[in-house]
């Protein structure tokens, strides 16, 4: 055996033996079921597991099958959705959910190429599926995966780029195909690489790693090398953009203004407060006006709303207005609206905050 062979038998075998005692209870983690296992991967996009946590439970309650999703409607799985980011993942889930009760007989496929043919589906997520869902040796990357990976192996060059990224791949699929090996053991390709994953979360994290802890400390690299702190070399993203928006409660008799966004673009379908990206110093008088077709008798500031959207560093300032506005309104699209009525629509996360502030007789001047 050649000191590569052995390190690979090494690392599989040693994650092997760390994963069950230290894998974290997760939800999806209890089912065999690859339709929870294709949702919860769809969640885990860009996502962190407690985030998701929540959201997989209340949505395997609500849409317990493929068919059940394929059937729902668009504001069923926006709301169910609500909070969790990049909408599209949910559009292209339903899709996906349509195509496989059409082309697949109601059913996950199992295959690679046919889960790549599916929208929404990449090359991890359909790695994910294989080796979870059908425990079999198909490789999987995430960031978790490359940090341990980069370290593990000293890849110095950027993981991001072309000949890293294949490298790793290859790295991946050996391992995972090394534990396929093992005779004797079910699910064992599953649980390596979600052993992958779970190193990568709870000890070879990006700051501060536990190498104490580490099972693979002694045939790690960069552990070695005192190059921890070095690796994976990932180039410097740029700088956030600052982008500042005005958004504008609008009352009558009860009820609200509120508008749907377009299907297509960020935050596609959704619902929100009239608004109007803004210089920092715009008057605001004039803001309303242009959004919502009307002169406004009086304007007061109501919150102020921070959040990210991938590189963009917004602030949403809201602001109550009284105009001459009742009814009917005068920007297609938008609807006079209860709050409960309102309540029952999938928000942006911003505007859902405003949704919920309204009416409290103590606001903060800034949310987060």
């Amino acid at each position: 055996m050649t000191p590569h062979q052995r390190k690979i038998a090494a690392i599989v075998s040693r994650l092997l033996e760390w994963y069950p005692r230290n894998a974290r209870d997760l939800p999806w983690r209890q089912t065999t079921d690859p339709y929870g296992v294709f949702v919860s991967e769809i969640m885990l996009q860009q996502t962190q597991v407690k985030m998701v946590l929540g959201y997989w439970n209340r949505w395997m309650r609500s849409l317990p099958t493929l068919s059940a999703l394929a059937k729902a409607s668009p504001q069923r799985i926006h709301k169910l959705w609500e909070g969790l980011g990049y909408y599209t993942r949910v559009r292209n889930m339903q899709r996906a959910a349509r195509m496989m009760v059409k082309e697949h007989a109601g059913k996950v496929p199992s295959k690679l190429d046919e889960l790549l043919a599916l929208p929404g589906i990449g090359r991890y997520t359909a790695g994910a599926i294989c080796s979870i869902a059908f425990d079999q040796p198909a490789p999987i990357l995430d960031a978790n995966i490359i940090r341990v990976l980069a370290r593990l192996y000293g890849i110095g060059s950027d993981p991001r780029q072309a000949k890293a990224k294949t490298e790793l791949w290859r790295i991946s699929q050996e391992l995972v195909q090394r534990a396929s090996s093992m005779n004797g053991r079910s699910g064992v390709c599953s649980q390596f690489n979600q052993s992958l994953m779970e190193l990568g979360a709870l000890l070879c994290t990006r700051k501060a790693p536990r190498c104490d802890l580490c099972p693979l400390a002694r045939v790690c690299f960069a552990h070695q090398e005192d190059r921890v702190a070095d690796l994976p070399a990932l180039a410097k993203r740029p700088k956030p953009t600052a982008r500042w928006f005005a958004a504008f409660v609008v009352e009558d008799k009860g009820r609200f203004l509120v508008r749907q966004r377009p299907a297509k673009g960020i935050n596609g379908s959704l619902w929100e407060f009239p608004n109007v990206e803004i210089h920092r110093k715009a008057n605001m008088k004039k803001a309303a006006r242009v959004v919502l077709g009307a002169s406004a008798r009086s304007i007061e500031r109501f919150c102020t709303i921070r959040h990210s959207i991938t590189r963009y560093r917004i602030t949403l300032d809201v602001f109550k207005v009284q105009t001459n506005l009742a009814g009917k309104p005068s920007r297609s699209g938008a609807r006079w609206l209860t709050q409960a009525q309102a309540r029952r629509l999938p928000f942006t996360g911003a505007h859902k905050k405003i949704l919920w502030m309204r009416g409290s007789e103590r606001l903060p001047t800034t949310v987060h």
